[in-house]
């Protein structure tokens, strides 16, 4: 069976990153500056730290795209880092010379750095972060680009947006439309559909910043015009919950993810969870489909989807690395001192959204790929439509 795969592999300060995604479609048309403004999407948000002011992330497509479509064979995409030129002496592929590695001599808490060090017998965490960094995403970023403009030509969408930082929340629900439009602006500040909310969440960010701290929150991720019938109840791991939450606790900073209103739910009765099911009749040439009033499960029931929005939360802990160093310890003499600190970010909340997209786009086409198969754009096309004339008559 073809399947959709993707990889990265690059570190933090690496000379660069690389993606690479097989099993889509060949004759997908690829839109090299709709791939290029979602990694420009990642690098937004207010609070970004100084490494946004160096790198400008552009696409540069290797292999698997000739005359602007797919080919059907493995997708190679490299992000240069600019910055490599500030670290080639400091992190040569060669011996080099000893004396210039930059030592991250005491791990910080709630990083990889110490987990890290001690799992690959590392003498300090440099290497722990050059790939446990959120840097890595930006390969993803790049792959989900291309997972993105496959499900296009099935009509789906995915968008994100901001509901909590620290804490300020957005306390209304959010349209598509407005989520949607969030990516075509040419300012981000911080992802929110609601201006004045976002002006406190700002406040938010400021209060981080002036006391060397940082700040965590919510992003909401949501997949439009998903058909029902993508995931199964059938076996443990092809539940599309599932999937989706391990494809998205899998960002950097996220510990925790809700498919709907799940943390809700847990604390309500049943009769005020499930949405009542209602039949929509045809309304000028639209297609008839059951209906939910308030999709309180978030697009998903028994591991399979509804036909509603597909909604994903992912809860980011603050970042790591705080110009204020929490206490730790030296690697060398287990001595105690103070947490290493490198130019850190002090919220990254609307990035970690842009990259749940991807994720969330990653793991929906793979299973469009697996039930409506193709090795074909036309292919796939005309099994989906097929799907859905299926559903239409149901």
């Amino acid at each position: 069976m073809k399947m959709i795969r993707f990889s990265t592999a690059g570190e933090s300060h690496g000379e660069a990153l690389i993606a690479l995604v097989s099993g889509l479609p060949a004759g997908i048309p690829v839109d090299l500056e709709f791939v290029n403004r979602e990694l420009w999407r990642r690098q937004q948000g207010y609070g970004r730290g100084g490494r946004m002011k160096i790198e400008t992330d552009k696409a540069h497509v290797l292999s698997g795209v000739r005359h602007g479509k797919t080919i059907g064979s493995p997708i190679a995409i490299e992000i240069v880092n600019r910055d490599w030129k500030n670290w080639e002496e400091k992190l040569p592929v060669e011996v080099g010379d000893p004396a210039l590695h930059q030592a991250v001599a005491s791990p910080r808490p709630g990083h990889a750095d110490l987990a890290g060090a001690l799992k690959f017998n590392f003498p300090d965490a440099r290497y722990v972060l050059e790939r446990a960094s959120a840097r890595e995403s930006t390969a993803r970023v790049a792959a989900g680009a291309f997972a993105r403009l496959m499900l296009r030509t099935l009509g789906i969408e995915v968008a994100s947006h901001v509901v909590r930082v620290g804490r300020v929340a957005l306390d209304r629900a959010a349209t598509w439309e407005e989520i949607a439009a969030i990516a075509s602006k040419d300012e981000i500040v911080l992802g929110c559909v609601d201006e004045p909310t976002e002006a406190r969440m700002k406040e938010e960010v400021e209060e981080a910043a002036r006391t060397g701290d940082t700040v965590g929150g919510v992003f909401e991720v949501v997949a439009h015009c998903v058909p029902a019938g993508l995931g199964s109840y059938a076996n443990w791991d092809e539940r599309l919950d599932g999937q989706l939450a391990e494809a998205v606790m899998s960002v950097q900073a996220v510990k925790a993810v809700e498919i709907g209103r799940g943390m809700e739910a847990a604390e309500s009765f049943g009769s005020r969870v499930h949405d009542p099911i209602n039949y929509a009749a045809e309304d000028n040439g639209k297609p008839t489909r059951f209906t939910r009033p308030q999709n309180n499960a978030g697009g998903v029931e028994g591991g399979v989807s509804n036909g509603e929005d597909i909604i994903v939360r992912g809860y980011l802990k603050p970042i790591s690395t705080l110009r204020k160093p929490l206490a730790s310890v030296r690697f060398d003499t287990r001595e105690a001192t103070s947490a290493s600190y490198e130019r850190s970010d002090i919220c990254v909340v609307p990035a970690a959204g842009v990259i749940g997209e991807a994720m969330v786009a990653l793991t929906i086409a793979r299973l469009a790929q697996e039930k409506f198969g193709g090795d074909s754009a036309l292919e796939l096309q005309r099994n989906f439509l097929g799907y859905i004339q299926q559903m239409r008559s149901y």
